[in-house]
């Protein structure tokens, strides 16, 4: 259906993530499935006359494209990555409250989960991000491993949607020249893939030896970015950040929008 999953649960996050949804479907034509997970014994007829009555309210920002609603049962992460697989989503976005990172229901664990078992990219957006700002600039890090060059094609499909410029990040994980020498390569094929593609894009060089996450928030942060692009597996090789916590911490800490893809989350979806 290659349509759009929207995580919602009456939460102002979950919320200003159905308007983000709009804006996005919008400029690709894609209809919204927007998923709502209750608990074994909630009565749905609430549940659907609110929804009705909320997406009743939002009905004249569709441009041609559709709003519907499903309700499901059981357990957040597993519903909505569900429903992607049924729906062939092409993403998958949910809100998330609060800064300390564990405590509502769209934020950690639900979220943490949803991104490692989705088999679409998960965009997720913190309830005090700014939506009426424009997507400028996003942030695309890119580390030794294969895998980092990955993420490339679908953020070259948000620039291009938006208009954004393409900040690589190029993190240097150690002060081998064989790992940056790597580093250097990939940041150079992705600028010539940039260039074909005619994408906006500027390259900066930092050493990350002591924290990924840190040091590519403290970037974000100087360039105020609209959004950061990441795989879930990230810098295999470094001891103290093992598999799933680059992106786990950047879930916890990031104030920025985060568009998180798996390895292996590379096909049609991302052309």
């Amino acid at each position: 259906m290659n349509n759009i999953i929207v995580g919602f649960d009456f939460s102002t996050g979950s919320a200003n993530a159905v308007d983000l949804t709009i804006d996005l479907a919008n400029r690709w034509q894609s209809d919204i499935r927007l998923v709502y997970v209750k608990s074994e014994n909630e009565d749905e007829a609430p549940i659907r006359a609110e929804i009705e009555r909320r997406n009743a309210g939002v009905a004249h920002l569709l441009k041609g494209i559709k709003l519907e609603y499903v309700i499901r049962e059981g357990k957040v992460a597993e519903q909505l990555t569900n429903q992607a697989i049924e729906d062939q989503a092409l993403m998958i976005v949910v809100g998330t409250n609060g800064m300390s990172g564990y405590e509502k229901n769209w934020v950690g664990k639900n979220t943490y989960r949803t991104i490692t078992d989705s088999p679409v990219p998960v965009l997720s957006v913190r309830e005090g991000f700014d939506f009426s700002k424009d997507l400028e600039r996003i942030i695309v890090p890119l580390d030794s491993t294969t895998e980092t060059r990955q993420k490339v094609p679908f953020a070259t499909r948000m620039a291009k949607t938006f208009g954004a410029t393409v900040h690589l990040l190029g993190l240097y994980t150690s002060d081998s020249k064989d790992i940056k020498g790597l580093v250097n390569g990939y940041v150079d094929q992705v600028e010539k893939y940039l260039d074909k593609y005619e994408v906006k894009h500027v390259t900066e060089f930092v050493d990350a030896k002591k924290n990924l996450t840190v040091t590519t928030l403290e970037y974000a942060d100087k360039v105020n970015a609209d959004l950061i692009v990441i795989m879930t597996e990230q810098e295999k090789a470094l001891t103290s950040w093992l598999i799933g916590n680059y992106a786990q911490q950047m879930l916890h800490l990031s104030k920025h929008p985060i568009l998180s893809i798996r390895p292996e989350q590379i096909g049609s979806q991302s052309r």
